[in-house]
């Protein structure tokens, strides 16, 4: 289904790649010309994604877009690109945060910068790339190829333990990505036993249905590389050291996008696939879910690091993201994906203050702040929003997400006990309040301790140009999310049917066989209908 009759999906991902040759003939001082291809091109790429919104179909939750042809013939490998209303949304925040961190990076980074830019690009394609397969050696090709840009960003610009969190980031989620690895070539080989087709296409494996026991091996170990990725509690322990050490634009990337992949992965692959594993490994996935939204609250709130205490709440957000997830009803899928768009805009916005802070002072300790308010108001402003939008308020974006998900949590008809979970969560809206209003207290209230403060420069016209977007998606998320839901409807409804009619076709799968055939045509919904048990 190609509204356009045109490639535009790959004009999309390899877009970035042109302003990487441009740069590649630049010579290293031209700092100023590398910027403005590296700005342009990324503004490229967001008009490219900006023409798939508007030619997007909503309505349906078929593939759209589609470009299919064939790339490795004899291992059935193809180039096979699509999105759909849930991809569609997060290709969007890939584009829009590309260029902000480019412009956000103008005096951040001064040194190697053509080698930055060119890393950053690629980057981006790579994101895109793994949003748009649906070729499952594709996917993975782009899910390998998004490391390596992000390793240098972090290892090369970092902080002083920069090399150590590279490594660490690295070594965390290429562990992982060996196991999923290892799950594509058993359902390669599954598929090709029960069909006699070599292909890796994620159409034709959604053709079959594994025996349930299978179900569960795959299922964790698909599970375990987007688990790590997300991270989920309790693989998260590389994402503080990566935040941390990372320059801003390789954090607000991090945070907005690349903390995607994971829960992007499980909503492609992982659960649609392996239906049964994923009513078992409710309860589990649910339980770290709480775990991980109340720990990462909990330690946040003794961090003396602003950006260490954005860190942390990022593990405590994204488990609210997977609590939603795995409610597997309309309220809560549709809230997790809202909230993974959510958390993109406002931990984005927080940490290019932190970093407009940290450039100004050199220091990120709360301490050294204080009374700040009194000589930046207009940063004062946006970093309120982006403190307000981080823990619920109503009329901003994460009040919406949270109170899909605390809904679609607490109406859960596969597991027990749902409404326990529900409460327990809630708990970590408390203590987001918490940890982030002390905070914002902190740095901004009170008597101006520190003479450095004193002369403290408020925003420059490129920070505000920087910050304007960002607390724009906040409040139009907030006063009116009805553009963002009605996107993603479609594609949400027809997820949880798919896990449904899937899971009860896997209780038919014949004992000693391994998957057998079954018809899984993606269904075509309409935006009102609603899924019952």
């Amino acid at each position: 289904m190609n509204q356009l009759n045109a490639p535009i999906l790959s004009y999309l991902i390899f877009s970035p790649i042109i302003g990487v040759l441009f740069i590649l003939f630049c010579g290293r001082k031209n700092h100023t010309i590398i910027r403005n291809i590296a700005m342009f091109s990324s503004l490229g790429t967001l008009a490219i994604s900006a023409i798939i919104l508007y030619y997007f179909q909503p309505h349906t939750s078929l593939m759209q877009f589609e470009e299919n042809m064939s790339w490795i013939a004899q291992w059935g490998i193809n180039y096979h690109l699509g999105l759909d209303g849930i991809s569609v949304l997060l290709v969007f925040l890939t584009a829009i945060l590309t260029p902000i961190c480019i412009l956000s990076s103008w005096t951040y980074i001064t040194k190697r910068v053509k080698e930055f830019h060119i890393f950053f690009l690629l980057l981006e394609t790579a994101m895109l790339g793994a949003f748009l397969s649906l070729d499952m050696v594709l996917f993975y090709v782009f899910w390998e190829a998004m490391l390596i840009p992000m390793y240098f960003i972090i290892g090369v610009w970092g902080g002083p333990r920069r090399i150590y969190a590279a490594i660490k980031f690295f070594l965390f989620t290429f562990v992982g990505s060996v196991f999923m690895l290892l799950a594509i070539m058993t359902m390669f080989f599954i598929h090709k036993d029960i069909t006699g087709i070599a292909s890796f296409d994620l159409m034709a494996m959604q053709k079959i249905i594994v025996a349930p026991g299978l179900q569960l091996w795959l299922f964790a170990a698909f599970g375990l590389a987007f688990a790590i990725k997300v991270p989920m509690f309790p693989f998260h322990t590389w994402l503080p050291d990566a935040h941390v050490e990372a320059p801003t634009p390789g954090s607000v990337i991090l945070a907005g996008v690349l903390l995607k992949m994971g829960i992007y992965g499980f909503m492609r692959f992982a659960m649609p696939m392996f239906p049964h594993a994923v009513m078992e490994f409710m309860p589990y996935m649910s339980t770290l879910a709480v775990i991980g939204i109340i720990y990462g609250a909990l330690v946040a709130m003794v961090q003396p690091d602003m950006k260490k205490l954005v860190a942390y709440s990022s593990v405590s957000h994204l488990g609210f993201v997977m609590l939603g997830l795995f409610s597997l009803n309309a309220q809560g899928v549709q809230g997790a994906l809202l909230q993974m768009i959510n958390h993109g805009f406002s931990t984005g916005a927080l940490f290019l203050i932190v970093g407009m802070l940290y450039e100004r002072r050199h220091t990120r300790m709360i301490a050294d702040y204080g009374g700040i308010a009194k000589v930046t108001p207009m940063l004062f402003v946006f970093f309120l929003v982006a403190t307000l939008s981080s823990i619920g308020l109503p009329g901003l974006n994460g009040f919406v997400g949270e109170v899909l998900i605390m809904v679609g949590s607490w109406t859960n008809q596969y597991m027990d006990h749902a409404i326990y979970f529900t409460i327990a969560a809630a708990t970590g809206v408390i203590l987001a309040a918490i940890y982030m209003l002390w905070m914002f207290q902190r740095v901004m209230y009170g008597p101006i301790k520190h003479k450095a403060n004193e002369n403290l420069a408020d925003l420059s016209p490129r920070e505000i140009v920087v910050l304007v977007p960002m607390i724009l998606f906040i409040v139009w998320i907030g006063v009116y999310s009805k553009p963002f839901m009605k996107t993603m409807d479609a594609s949400v409804r027809d997820f949880n049917v798919q896990i449904q009619t899937r899971y009860k076709a896997s209780q038919n799968v014949p004992k000693g066989q391994k998957a057998m055939i079954i018809a899984a045509p993606q269904q075509q919904l309409p935006a009102e209908e609603t899924v019952t048990k």
